[in-house]
């Protein structure tokens, strides 16, 4: 007999806080019932061998670590290579197959869904289906996707697929997640159909904040993003770029959206009306300010408001990939709407994080 697990994580939603994780701001998030799933056994055989059905791929390697990569993202080696790297006992051989309905390339956190759910799958082998502390499943997911590849990408992604649920996350002055109660009500996820280049588009953002910062924070070291306001960054314009100026407004611009709809979802009831219209306030300081949307994309989002949605906007770091709105009331009338613009799309609610669905003998 041979003891098998299947394990879980959700893709996600960022309802407020686009491009601002990476700066140490708060987002605003939900995980999705979209999901990322790995199932297999564990042996000793000395080879991982794994399946991916979705990408008509199979992968195996010697379970021998640390692995050299083969290739750009190579996760299926990092996540072994970084809880190696911590000490964790990792099985000598495994037979799995992973497959998913997450969009993929579309900012919908296919990636991070999958580096925290081989990671959890992997920890199996040693804490089985007991509870795993989902802020250290989603540090090491973020190691593994982001740090060990030199990405340009914050840990939102992992920490939505690693708790799951509605969730208002901090990252500074360190690591804080709470959970919203309230329930919004249903989203409608569509894809563009546009490809998106992610690591060009964070670093043309990130790094022009960045240069932003660097350079205002040698003319004035008290100057800080998270207090300060649009009027006060007008005094270092003459050391900024236009597009760095431009950045940097989007950002606090961004922060203040985001603390407005922090209370909309305090509230013991939502108005939704009120947070649809936050929601695309965001979305034109993506498309004016950081210039992260498209032609397409604002087309759907008009669409999407057309047929009933209180607001919409882009999901992830934009140039393409996938977009939401907020359809709490007509969520099939606005998802048909998309679908009549040639755009995938899906009713999605808020959906638990990482998990253990199954474990058996077989």
């Amino acid at each position: 007999m041979t003891h098998w697990f299947r394990v879980s994580a959700p893709g996600r939603i960022c309802l407020f806080g686009e491009h601002q994780d990476y700066l140490g701001l708060p987002v605003i998030a939900a995980a999705i019932n979209l999901r990322i799933w790995v199932e297999g056994r564990f042996d000793s055989t000395g080879m991982y061998a794994v399946d991916l059905p979705d990408m008509r791929e199979r992968l195996e390697f010697p379970a021998t670590f640390p692995q050299p990569y083969q290739r750009e993202r190579d996760y299926l080696r990092s996540v072994p290579n970084v809880l190696h790297r911590a000490g964790i006992t990792l099985p000598r051989g495994l037979k799995a197959r992973i497959w998913g309905n997450i969009p993929i390339n579309s900012g919908t956190a296919s990636s991070s869904a999958l580096c925290v759910a081989w990671t959890r799958f992997l920890l199996c082998h040693s804490a089985g289906a007991r509870p795993v502390d989902p802020f250290q499943l989603a540090k090491w997911a973020h190691q593994a996707e982001v740090l060990e590849f030199g990405e340009p990408g914050g840990m939102m992604d992992h920490v939505l697929a690693a708790v799951g649920g509605l969730c208002y996350v901090e990252f500074q002055p360190e690591l804080a997640v709470q959970k919203l109660r309230v329930d919004p009500g249903l989203f409608v996820l569509a894809e563009s159909g546009e490809p998106k280049d992610t690591k060009a588009i964070l670093a043309r953002v990130r790094g022009g904040v960045e240069a932003a910062l660097r350079k205002v924070g040698q003319a004035d070291p008290s100057f800080d993003l998270r207090t300060a306001t649009s009027r006060q960054l007008r005094r270092y314009g003459e050391l900024l770029s236009e597009e760095e100026l431009q950045l940097l407004e989007g950002a606090i611009a961004n922060r203040d959206i985001t603390r407005k709809a922090i209370a909309v979802l305090s509230r013991t009831s939502v108005d939704r009306r009120r947070l649809g219209a936050l929601l695309f306030e965001h979305q034109q300081v993506l498309r004016d300010s950081l210039r992260v949307s498209t032609e397409r994309i604002d087309l759907l989002v008009r669409e999407a408001m057309q047929a009933g949605a209180y607001g919409a906007k882009l999901n992830g770091s934009g140039g393409g990939g996938a977009l939401f709105a907020y359809a709490p009331e007509e969520p099939e009338r606005v998802r048909d709407a998309l679908l009549s613009r040639n755009a995938p799309a899906a009713i999605v609610r808020i959906d638990a994080g990482a998990t253990v669905e199954a474990e058996w003998e077989a």
